[in-house]
């Protein structure tokens, strides 16, 4: 099982993170497309990080909003699996 980190880990790692807010123990953002065909395309494109990482994310959609949160359940809060993670699907367009 992953380590979890603690907060000042937490707060260094949110600091280079742009877009993502740690909300308790998660980490969250929304992306705004152009519309509900984008958002789909969107998360498809989340689907191969995903896997290959064997860490998944909890996504809603909401027409053209995409609401990622990551947070690793069996450890009970944030791990670097987390914010490797996040790092990925900041550089997916």
């Amino acid at each position: 099982m992953a380590q979890l980190l603690s907060e000042a880990e937490i707060r260094e790692q949110a600091k280079v993170l742009s877009g993502w807010t740690v909300e308790g123990s998660k980490l969250q953002t929304t992306r705004k497309l152009k519309d509900f065909i984008e958002a789909i395309e969107f998360v498809n494109k989340l689907v191969e990080p995903a896997e290959s990482s064997g860490h998944h994310p909890d996504i809603e959609i909401s027409y053209n909003k995409v609401t990622i949160t990551v947070t690793t359940h069996d450890a009970g809060g944030l791990t670097q699996n987390d914010f490797d993670l996040a790092g990925v699907i900041s550089e997916i367009q």
